[in-house]
């Protein structure tokens, strides 16, 4: 199963100046505990604002530079190749960034999301998602607390059978 695990704002932003622009723990907790000894795969962008591979996982690196290295990451130049490289794993984890989702949005079976509900000033953005495509199988609405200053939802959407 492909899924693409993301947390996005009102406005589907998800990042600026290559980096989040909110900080919620509980999503962060969420994102390891759903995404630990998986794949995931990301874009060199995404890879490049984690400065290291996720531990625990099998990280799968997309990037256009035939020379680029990264330590202990597998390096792919397309999605279709880093879903190649994962094609055995039962759970394939799309990380990002934009470009990544854009493409990745057209095949995957689910979208696993944190949904923060305040909108933010970004440069990337989560594209729209088609309401006659998916549907919204789980939430948990959540509100803003001491640690997470926004409120939140834990929204899973899962692709509409014909």
């Amino acid at each position: 199963m492909v899924i693409i695990i993301a947390a996005i704002a009102n406005n589907n932003a998800l990042g600026k100046n290559n980096k989040l622009i909110w900080h919620l723990p509980a999503d962060l907790i969420r994102f390891k505990k759903t995404t630990l000894n998986h794949y995931v795969i990301m874009g060199r962008k995404t890879f490049e604002s984690l400065k290291k591979p996720l531990p625990n996982r099998t990280n799968v690196i997309v990037t256009r530079n035939k020379n680029y290295k990264a330590e202990g990451c597998i390096i792919v130049h397309s999605l279709k190749e880093a879903l190649e490289v994962s094609k055995n794993e039962k759970n394939i984890f799309i990380l990002g960034g934009a470009k990544i989702y854009e493409q990745a949005i057209k095949f995957t079976d689910k979208l696993d999301l944190t949904l923060v509900h305040h909108t933010f000033d970004a440069d990337v953005f989560f594209p729209e998602i088609d309401k006659t495509i998916w549907k919204e199988s789980f939430r948990h609405d959540l509100k803003a607390d001491e640690k997470n200053k926004y409120d939140y939802s834990f929204v899973t959407y899962t692709r509409k059978t014909n």
